[in-house]
């Protein structure tokens, strides 16, 4: 059941890039583009929900930063917790999470001096429970497009796939929402995507499931038991043509009316990240 003050729930997910200038920027002054950008989202979608992908936490490369805290005071929200899907730098030299439930980190931590990269979340919303999912990850790696350093076009490398992750926040307000970025591997992120589909029938709450799934084409809405609640491009953030970035209510749920969406419109570049965001003002009946 829902409570108030969930009767309408501004809900955003976002894949960062580690705050990534897009186009690069020779000597980019990271904490400074973040908040920026951040500033700027928030203005635009008013969230009172944030799921993000792909954040540093204390990384070098981004200026030893908690990206998931930054977004958060910058968007005006209490809440936040992150969770490392692993240790180390993703490309470079890196370990798995052994115990994800021992590493969340949450705005009441202490705060561990190890750096890492995984997935947050930021919220105006009373956090009940976090709970996390482990979804394992493709022994295969694939060639990504990625911009250049020089901001002219794009270039191919050989990516090695990471272990997946999965954090769940169970909300005073009865919603449970759930963020992800799954592989990037075709037919290992349709595997990932039904085990956390499966995880959450068991969780109370309505629930909300939003992330980068890398999958194109509603893909998730035929094979998840979840329906998408925005059919927008989302990726690359510098002309957007695919839809890899989701937010899904239980298919169940937008059939019987208990749950619709409006999109909230992309009104700004944010000049960071190869995804854009995407955004719903979520009503429930």
């Amino acid at each position: 059941m829902v409570v108030a003050p969930a009767h309408c729930l501004r809900v955003i997910s976002w894949n960062l890039l580690h705050g990534q200038a897009i186009p690069p920027v020779p000597n980019q002054e990271w904490t400074q583009t973040l908040i920026s950008a951040t500033t700027q989202m928030a203005a635009n979608y008013q969230p009172d929900f944030i799921s993000i992908q792909e954040v540093d936490y204390l990384q070098p490369r981004s200026n030893n930063i908690n990206q998931t805290k930054v977004i958060a005071e910058n968007s005006g929200l209490k809440y936040w917790a992150y969770l490392p899907a692993i240790f180390g730098t993703p490309g470079e030299s890196w370990k798995k999470v052994k115990n994800l439930e021992q590493s969340i980190i949450t705005e009441n931590s202490d705060i561990p001096e190890s750096k890492s990269y995984g997935i947050g979340i930021a919220t105006n919303q009373k956090i009940v429970k976090l709970s996390v999912k482990k979804l394992g990850r493709s022994i295969i790696g694939m060639p990504l497009l990625i911009p250049k350093d020089n901001g002219k076009g794009a270039r191919f490398i050989y990516v090695k796939d990471e272990p997946r992750v999965a954090l769940v926040a169970q909300l005073e307000n009865g919603l449970t929402i759930a963020t992800t970025h799954l592989s990037f591997v075709p037919g290992v992120n349709i595997f990932q995507l039904n085990r956390l589909s499966s995880f959450l029938k068991k969780l109370p709450g309505e629930k909300i499931l939003t992330g980068d799934l890398n999958l194109p084409a509603n893909i998730p809405s035929k094979l998840s038991g979840f329906k998408s609640l925005a059919k927008i491009p989302t990726y690359p953030s510098w002309g957007e043509k695919i839809q890899f970035d989701y937010i899904m209510a239980r298919s169940s749920s937008v059939k019987s009316g208990q749950i619709s969406a409006t999109l909230i419109e992309n009104n700004s570049k944010l000049n960071i990240s190869d995804h854009s965001p995407i955004g719903v003002e979520i009503r429930f009946q």
